[in-house]
């Protein structure tokens, strides 16, 4: 490939090209996590463009035998309009490292079903997070990426994961890198992972320079960069910094928002999803007020329970709750997104915001919480009026309804522990697992039986 014209990028580019071939004689893979953001966009840049020079410049194709993995970490709440370009990005690099025949595979990683944000919210009834307890960085990102680096080292022994960090994004992140550094070494330790090292190829660049690469040098695997830039130029407000460079007079200044989650509680605004709002990105808007009305709702008293999940006491010192979320609570907040996802999906019919088995897995622990007031499958109908899948949770049939309603004429609280143990079952089946029914149809007998007694107290 033709040199870039600036000798800094060209030293990058260079340094990358020698820690691949020479300094490193190992097979170690190098693991490039991809966010689709700006710094992550410059890095896999610069190491494919080096790739392309290794094999230019020498007759050995071995040379080429270590692996690089883009992976990309999915917390199925991110904001729908990085998501889509990430999909398409993903995608034309999978497609252009087969074309080119470089070592370069793509890996999506996501949360565990029982980890993902709606499963904690809706189902488990955690408060979204906040500075204090923010949960969602360790269940969302951190775990899913581990579980992936954990296969590396099983299968190669170590991995070298490559980081787009860079001293100038803020003067935490400089302490946070310099701390880590090891002097004359390229690679440091990583600080969690074992048989994991990381470099950080790209930690001098200034924030010009990687807009400079993105609105200079082609894509190298053949995507328009113009996209990118134009999605961050949307999502900037006045307060963001913004870069003095650009190439042509169609180039506006664009500042570096971050993306993350559209359900991010844990800033107090997001900046980012409200100027996308406001330049044009009319349909957001619906995610923007539902994300406010959880902030809105989280430390109300009465959402809360007065117990934490483990059973664990939590009143504040003014007497009002701090545990988990009301059950009545936590299927307010599914009808709201359901409504949420409808009105969405009226204009962009392919955006889903909650899957169906995010909406089974919460029947099923809403049903080993004694919770049977409200279920999945009919809100569903209620809202999209269809049933959620060809495995509805449903618990009798109007026939099979009410034949046992019949038996228990004399007493209807008998017909409802029917019907909540059958509901138990089929949950049970929906996920194709019995472990613990019968603790979960002993518990629930256990309530019947209690409430019997206080009744006839």
């Amino acid at each position: 490939m033709a040199p870039i014209r600036n000798k800094k990028v060209e030293g990058i580019i260079a340094e990358i090209t020698d820690q691949y071939m020479y300094a490193d004689k190992s097979d170690r893979p190098w693991i490039i996590g991809f966010s689709g953001g700006k710094d992550s966009t410059v890095l896999l840049t610069l190491v494919w463009i080096a790739l392309l020079r290794i094999r230019e410049t020498t007759p050995y194709p071995f040379q080429l035998r270590r692996r690089v993995y883009v992976v990309c970490n999915d917390t199925m709440v991110e904001n729908p309009i990085i998501a889509n370009y990430v999909e398409d990005v993903l995608a034309k690099i999978t497609e252009e490292a087969r074309n080119q025949d470089l070592p370069i595979f793509v890996k999506k990683t996501t949360p565990k079903l029982e980890e993902t944000f709606w499963i904690n919210v809706i189902g488990k009834g955690y408060p979204v997070p906040n500075n204090s307890f923010r949960w969602c960085t360790d269940k969302l990102k951190i775990r899913p990426t581990s579980n992936f680096l954990v296969e590396q080292i099983d299968e190669m022994g170590e991995a070298i994961v490559l980081l787009g960090t860079r001293y100038d994004e803020s003067a935490t992140r400089e302490r946070s890198i310099r701390r880590h550094e090891v002097t004359g070494k390229r690679l440091s330790k990583h600080q969690t992972s074992i048989n994991t090292y990381t470099y950080a190829p790209i930690k001098e660049m200034l924030l010009d320079e990687v807009w400079y690469i993105i609105n200079t040098v082609a894509s190298p695997w053949k995507f328009d960069n113009s996209i990118l830039f134009q999605i961050y130029a949307d999502a900037s407000s006045d307060d963001y910094e913004c870069p003095t460079v650009v190439v042509d007079k169609e180039h506006s200044s664009c500042g570096q928002s971050r993306f993350g989650c559209w359900t991010c509680t844990v800033v107090k605004n997001d900046k980012s999803m409200t100027s996308l709002v406001n330049n044009g990105r009319n349909w957001m808007q619906p995610l923007l007020d539902f994300r406010n009305r959880l902030i809105e709702g989280r430390n109300l008293s009465e959402n809360r329970k007065d117990k934490r999940r483990n059973g664990q006491a939590a009143v504040r010192e003014d007497g009002s709750n701090n545990g988990t979320y009301e059950e009545v609570y936590r299927y307010e907040i599914l009808k709201d997104l359901l409504t949420v996802q409808k009105e969405i999906q009226n204009e962009r019919p392919f955006i889903t915001l909650i899957n169906n088995q995010e909406l089974i897995a919460i029947q099923v622990i809403w049903n080993r919480d004694g919770f049977f007031d409200f279920t999945v499958g009919d809100l569903y109908k209620k809202i999209y009026n269809k049933d959620i899948t060809t495995n509805n949770i449903k618990t009798l049939d109007d026939t099979e309804r009410r034949i046992v309603r019949e038996v228990c004429q004399d007493d209807i609280s008998y017909f409802n522990l029917i019907d909540n143990l059958i509901a138990l079952q089929e949950t049970k089946t929906l996920m194709i697992s019995k472990y613990g029914l019968h603790n979960d149809v002993e518990k629930r007998i256990e309530s019947f039986v209690n409430e019997m007694i206080n009744e006839n107290k």
